[in-house]
């Protein structure tokens, strides 16, 4: 088990040093700002969908190595997919994070990929915020987008 917890952590430090899709969009992108007050975390999702498919995101704001990887992590996951098929790997990974406060259903068949590297926060409750912080200023994006 401490070779998959090293190739995790590996994985988390990998998207905090060379984050993929960080920068901003312009107009039509819509974004939402995040901000965890407990540690300062800060974070500013840019999401263009158009015919209900998440053509581009991107991200930038500061913070801990869980927030800053996992936002990383989350826009490398949704590029490209339908928003039904985003809210879907948005549910799966708050639930694998505990928070997911929706009873309907979670998809079991969704892959999360390299975003199960962060399930080792759930044994510290503290920095869950940290991890789902990008993923509920996504979701606060796509409502802007009237998604």
């Amino acid at each position: 088990m401490a070779g998959l917890e090293d190739l995790y952590r590996e994985i988390i430090l990998d998207h905090y040093r060379t984050p993929r899709n960080r920068g901003e969009l312009d107009a039509p992108a819509v974004s939402a700002e995040g901000h965890n007050p407990l540690c300062g975390d800060e974070i500013r999702i840019f999401v263009d969908v158009r015919d209900g498919i998440v053509t581009d995101v991107r991200f930038n704001g500061s913070g801990c190595s869980i927030s800053q990887s996992s936002a990383s992590m989350m826009t490398s996951a949704i590029k490209g997919k339908p928003v039904d098929q985003v809210k879907a790997i948005v549910k799966k990974f708050k639930s694998m994070m505990t928070v997911d406060e929706d009873e309907s259903p979670v998809d079991e068949s969704l892959n999360l990929g390299d975003l199960e590297a962060l399930q080792g926060v759930v044994k510290f409750p503290v920095r869950i915020k940290c991890a789902t912080l990008g993923w509920n200023t996504l979701l606060d994006a796509l409502t802007t987008a009237g998604q």
